[in-house]
């Protein structure tokens, strides 16, 4: 009697786990990237959401991990970096900005403080989770 190959004994467990790999582990990969990403943007004006549910605009980015946060008028919560879930609005960046730091005409903190919250569209789902998120 012969023996079964082990390789075939295994096969089932490796495709499992290709499998997996595709339909699980990379796309969650790639969403922690993008949050990541998301985390690391964030500045002066953006328009955010904390992981409580806080609706607020970003005032002051402090050290390290630190925001401060409006979320009322003259209602100002520090928060951390990690806590933000999502971007609601972006803020556009300065106009000559640049310029007026290179000439030194204009103070480019006056300019930043002028920027207006834009509201953006909402991220695009790729994969299998366009499916699932389709209101």
């Amino acid at each position: 009697m012969q023996e079964p190959n082990v390789l075939v004994q295994f096969l089932p467990l490796i495709l499992i786990f290709v499998v997996f790999y595709f339909l699980l582990i990379r796309p969650q990969q790639k969403r922690m990237k993008e949050h990541r990403d998301m985390l690391a943007a964030i500045r002066r004006g953006d328009r955010i959401v904390t992981g409580g549910g806080i609706v607020g605009t970003v005032v002051k980015v402090g050290p390290e991990d630190e925001l401060t946060v409006e979320i009322a008028e003259g209602v100002r919560v520090k928060v951390l970096r990690s806590t933000v879930s999502g971007v609601q609005a972006k803020t556009q960046p300065v106009k000559g900005a640049q310029k007026a730091d290179t000439e030194g005409d204009g103070d480019a903190a006056d300019a930043a403080d002028s920027v207006e919250a834009a509201p953006s569209a909402a991220p695009e789902r790729k994969g299998f989770g366009r499916f699932l998120s389709r209101k």
